[in-house]
């Protein structure tokens, strides 16, 4: 059984074409940014839009049988834009069984599958999912050990999980979510570059902040630690892009 958050049809952001992406619930990290909140834990949540009048609860146990009609749906779209399915979280890594089972039945259709990750688990999980998937969005967050302690991360296991996974000739993007005060500066950025770089890694994806996500910790009944940050200025989103373009060949979300 698989810890269902949502089902999103149409995403463009979760990999290659139109992909319908999967939202597992339960994640080992605390990023305060995090624009998934519902997701952090296993727990169903409830979350009560008061603007809207509307209640809903996030969360269930479902059978992979259960979702694959719905997710064969968009097989035409699929098919025409080059793109399929994305299992995001949470960290879905933590269900690697069970996205195993999903994977498999999805690769009998003929439909191209990806897991979002940040990768801070052990390489044993990535082990189970490898043989089905094609490929892996991997966050890197920071090359500071203590920051990534502080969101309940391991630095040294993310660069090892991503220096397997190449050894192994499994494909995988990097995407680095741009957060401020968090890993913008400019130490912070060469930094993170480096790292990469030790790790053997040629392109990356940036992904700037946003703060899409308040509304949920709204409903349910939380402070967002990053409503009052605003986004980074096009300026600042240059700065830091240059940086990165000194390493490798760098795409913008």
């Amino acid at each position: 059984m698989i810890n269902l958050s949502n089902i999103q049809h149409f995403s463009v952001g979760d990999g290659d074409g139109i992909r319908t992406t999967v939202f597992l619930k339960g994640c080992n990290l605390r990023c305060p940014w995090c624009h998934n909140p519902e997701n952090l834990t296993a727990d169903p949540v409830c979350l009560h839009y008061k603007n809207l009048g509307k209640t809903e609860t996030v969360g269930k146990r479902v059978s992979v049988e259960d979702i694959i009609p719905e997710l064969l749906e968009d097989k035409d779209f699929y098919e025409t834009s080059g793109g399929g399915v994305t299992i995001s979280g949470g960290e879905p890594m933590l269900q690697a069984e069970e996205i195993f089972t999903l994977a498999s039945t999805l690769k009998i259709h003929g439909i191209s599958v990806f897991v979002d990750t940040a990768g801070s688990v052990p390489y044993d999980f990535f082990k189970v999912t490898n043989p089905v998937l094609d490929g892996y969005l991997f966050d890197f967050k920071s090359a500071d050990s203590e920051k990534y302690k502080k969101i309940g991360g391991n630095l040294t296991l993310v660069k090892d999980n991503m220096a397997r996974l190449m050894a192994d000739g499994i494909p995988f993007k990097v995407r680095i979510p741009l957060i401020p005060d968090f890993n913008t500066d400019p130490d912070s950025v060469h930094a993170m570059c480096e790292n990469l770089c030790e790790v053997g890694i040629s392109k990356v994806d940036l992904i700037p902040f946003h703060r899409l996500g308040t509304s949920k910790y709204e409903a349910m009944g939380q402070s967002y630690p990053y409503k009052d940050t605003p986004p980074l200025t096009d300026e600042e989103l240059r700065c830091i892009k240059s940086v990165y373009e000194e390493y490798f060949s760098v795409k913008t979300e």
